[in-house]
C-alpha cells in the first residue's frame, strides 16, 4: 500500500499563467488560460475528469479575453464521481482560494 496515492485529499496551488499564456494571440489568451488551469490540475491530482468552479472562471475572465490574470491560486481537490455509470471514479474540483488580505 506504499505507492498506493490516498483518495480525497485537497491542496493548494499557485498557478503562474503568464507563462503559460506567453507569445498566444490577444483573443485566445483567457481561453487558453482556462485549458492550462484544467491541464495543471490534471496533472497534479492524476485524474482524466477536471471539473472547474465557477468563481475561478469569473476570476479568469474578469479581465476580459486579452488579459488573463498572472497568477491564480487555487485548491485542488480530488473527489469521488456519484454517478455510478462514470468512467473515471475520481474527479478533480478546481477552486478558487480567497486572499484574506489586501496591500
Amino acid at each position: 500500500m506504499a505507492g498506493n496515492k490516498p483518495d480525497l485529499v485537497s491542496r493548494d496551488y499557485t498557478i503562474h499563467l503568464s507563462k503559460r499564456t506567453h507569445k498566444t494571440t490577444f483573443k485566445s489568451k483567457t481561453p487558453k488560460a482556462v485549458k492550462e488551469v484544467k491541464k495543471f490540475a490534471e496533472k497534479a491530482m492524476g485524474t482524466k475528469e477536471v471539473r472547474i468552479d465557477t468563481k475561478v472562471n469569473k476570476y479568469l475572465w474578469k479581465q476580459g479575453v486579452r488579459n488573463p490574470p498572472k497568477r491564480i491560486r487555487v485548491r485542488l481537490s480530488r473527489k469521488r464521481n456519484e454517478d455510478e455509470d462514470a468512467k473515471e471514479k475520481l474527479y478533480t474540483l478546481v477552486q478558487l482560494v480567497e486572499k484574506l488580505y489586501t496591500l
